[in-house]
């Protein structure tokens, strides 16, 4: 059902099952897929392709310009999976040429109110942003990632998967997979243990991650530290993912235990 009032243009590739709200605009290069709610004051435009059984609250802007002094107009595009929740005042911007062209978003994502995801971000699947937070452009926050309120991620920052950020950090630096971080420079305080067990890894592979995390930030000669793990801990997929993510982006500052 498309109210009266909105505003959707004829170019527009709209399914036939979407509910669009009172006073929303959809853009003519914009594709929504079925049984999608749009609630009223919505702003959708841009190169923009919207999946199915997502919501949208009011007063969102997706795929408007991005926030780059350096974008001038580009034909690029924002990519959002389905069933996900986009809240009260949410932005969220498409890519731009110097980083890819596209902004992604996965599926069963939480956006809550006045958050924004920048140009160029991916943002993979069941990750939850809390009220108030920026992510900054280039930004890569992986699956089931869960980020306080009033947090802010500095642009071209890494986020593991199934970390989690406390609120109200400021996150300049890469956080591992499973990792924990909280400070006004962010800073690891340990493991997502309580994300873990309610994940249903066994034991076993939690241990051995914990034992791997001691030994890989007891110093802050980090690569000296992971070279020196045995083939147990090499074994346990967890703590390869650890491993690979640190070692993935040598260039990257990786948030530990001493930042």
């Amino acid at each position: 059902m498309i109210h009266k009032t909105a505003i959707v243009d004829s170019n527009a590739k709209i399914s036939s099952n979407i509910t669009i709200g009172a006073y929303s605009v959809i853009g003519p290069d914009v594709e929504i897929d079925e049984n999608t709610i749009i609630q009223s004051h919505v702003n959708i435009s841009g190169h923009t392709k919207i999946g199915k059984e997502n919501k949208i609250y009011p007063f969102a802007s997706i795929g408007n310009d991005p926030q780059d002094l350096k974008y001038n107009g580009e034909e690029t595009r924002l990519i959002i999976g389905d069933k996900n929740t986009i809240r009260e005042y949410v932005t969220i911007n498409p890519g731009t040429i110097g980083g890819g062209e596209k902004t992604l978003i996965g599926d069963n994502c939480l956006f809550m109110i006045s958050s924004h995801v920048a140009h160029d971000c991916l943002v993979g699947n069941n990750v939850i942003i809390a009220n108030n937070v920026p992510l900054g452009g280039h930004a890569i926050i992986e699956d089931n990632v869960v980020i306080g309120g009033n947090s802010a991620v500095q642009q071209f920052t890494r986020i593991g998967k199934m970390a989690m950020i406390g609120g109200m950090t400021g996150v300049l630096n890469d956080v591992i997979p499973y990792g924990l971080s909280t400070g006004n420079r962010n800073s690891l305080q340990g493991l997502n243990l309580i994300g873990l067990r309610r994940s249903k890894f066994e034991n076993k592979e939690i241990l051995g991650l914990s034992e791997a995390y001691k030994k890989i930030f007891a110093t802050k000669n980090i690569m000296e530290n992971i070279s020196s793990l045995n083939g147990s801990f090499k074994e346990n997929a967890l703590v390869t993912e650890v491993i690979e993510f640190i070692t993935k982006d040598k260039k990257r500052s990786i948030c530990t235990p001493f930042s």
